[in-house]
């Protein structure tokens, strides 16, 4: 058998999920008691507060709060005292305690945990869409790319696709192979979106030996000699020409560098949406 128990109003000055969950955890350690769970977000001024609790008085519930901004914090315990409404506030204290052993007045700013989450949430989501687009994989999904990164093998498609990545972009890659088409999937998103790698032909022949040692393959001049390499460069240019690729050289440069370029390209073609979520900040 379960019995009713009082119902808790959550006060929020961002969404409150935080305050419910805190609420909701500590309910499960009463299994005999079924209580009802208000979430109340965006309290933003006393208006909101008096309507609140009045509701919370008539059915004669409890309040739990995450409110940051101290104003409001105090009228709402205020107003519980002189209700006689039970109150728990799970921000003020710990805030306290904080501010006394940092000697930092904190920012008080509501929804600042949200929105760090989301930032790392964004990163999390770019990650995962640039490995699922890494090398021409899932070329049907390209139209989702914020970036598009085209190059021969070997150029540093991939490392620059992960570090864009990390810094929130969703980046596909493309080889580009001389004498195979390009992907028609290419071929039909914003240009404005592909960014082309070219790279110092001896830099890459270098590169592709290296690989091909490291795999334990056998000598293919094809692949990785000097003068097939610096035909392969001279092809691969005037392909980047042919379709009015913007071009970028990543010839013995820091991938930082690489990156802020690309970053640069796009955000000067879209400076109200280079990332297609919705303009947005993300911190290194």
């Amino acid at each position: 058998m379960t019995r009713q128990g009082a119902p808790v109003y959550v006060l929020s000055c961002g969404q409150g999920i935080n305050g419910e969950q805190m609420v909701r955890s500590a309910l499960v350690q009463f299994p005999g008691v079924r209580s009802k769970v208000v979430r109340v977000p965006h309290v933003h001024d006393a208006h909101q507060i008096h309507e609140t609790l009045e509701r919370v008085a008539e059915e004669k519930g409890v309040v739990a709060h995450t409110i940051v901004d101290p104003g409001l914090r105090e009228l709402l315990v205020c107003e519980c005292e002189q209700m006689d409404i039970p109150c728990v506030d799970f921000m003020g204290p710990v805030l306290d305690m904080m501010q006394q052993n940092f000697g930092d007045a904190p920012l008080c700013e509501p929804g600042r945990y949200r929105k760090f989450n989301q930032v790392n949430m964004n990163r999390v989501t770019a990650i995962e869409f640039a490995v699922a687009h890494d090398d021409g994989l899932n070329p049907q999904d390209l139209g989702k790319a914020e970036i598009v990164l085209v190059g021969l093998s070997r150029s540093g498609k991939t490392p620059l696709s992960m570090y864009l990545s990390v810094h929130g972009w969703k980046v596909a890659n493309i080889p580009i192979v001389i004498g195979i088409p390009l992907p028609s999937e290419l071929m039909a998103i914003n240009r404005k979106r592909i960014v082309a790698l070219y790279i110092d032909p001896e830099q890459l022949a270098a590169h592709r030996q290296i690989r091909r040692k490291r795999l334990g393959l056998t000598d293919d001049m094809a692949y990785s000699g000097v003068k097939e390499v610096y035909r392969e460069v001279d092809a691969v240019r005037e392909l980047y020409r042919r379709h009015g690729f913007s071009t970028i050289n990543v010839s013995n440069k820091p991938i930082e560098s690489s990156a802020e370029e690309v970053i640069a390209i796009i955000e000067k073609r879209f400076p109200e949406g280079a990332h297609k979520q919705g303009k947005r900040k993300v911190e290194p």
